[in-house]
């Protein structure tokens, strides 16, 4: 598992519009294209620079495919990448305010000591 790899997913598609249009609508398709286009870029560097090793580990990949932020955020992954990409893909589906009360609601199970986040 690798807390760094899922915060990087929703970090770089959070911050560009296509991506958060592709991943709201093929999120399956995304997750598989990002993992093996984007996984391994060094953010940062030219385009010559990557590693090789990261990969999702298949309950991530399921997670991310599915939308399942709260399944996410038991993975570590940082809540305010999570809310602020998911807010971005379905606040519109809802008045205002109310894709931020259903994320809530979906968490609300959580209890202190809430998961790890730190990478």
């Amino acid at each position: 598992m690798s807390k760094y790899l899922l915060n990087k997913f929703l970090f770089t598609v959070d911050r560009d519009p296509e991506l958060v249009e592709r991943y709201r609508e093929e999120p399956r398709a995304t997750v598989e294209w990002w993992e093996g286009e984007y996984a391994n870029r060094i953010l940062g560097c030219h385009d010559g620079e990557a590693s090789t090793w990261l990969r999702f580990d298949d309950v991530e990949r399921e997670a991310l495919a599915a939308h399942d932020y709260p399944r996410l955020f038991e993975l570590g992954a940082h809540p305010f990448l999570t809310l602020t990409l998911f807010i971005a893909m379905f606040e519109r589906d809802h008045p205002p305010l109310g894709f931020q009360t259903e994320y809530a609601r979906r968490l609300s199970h959580m209890r202190l000591p809430y998961p790890d986040i730190a990478t």
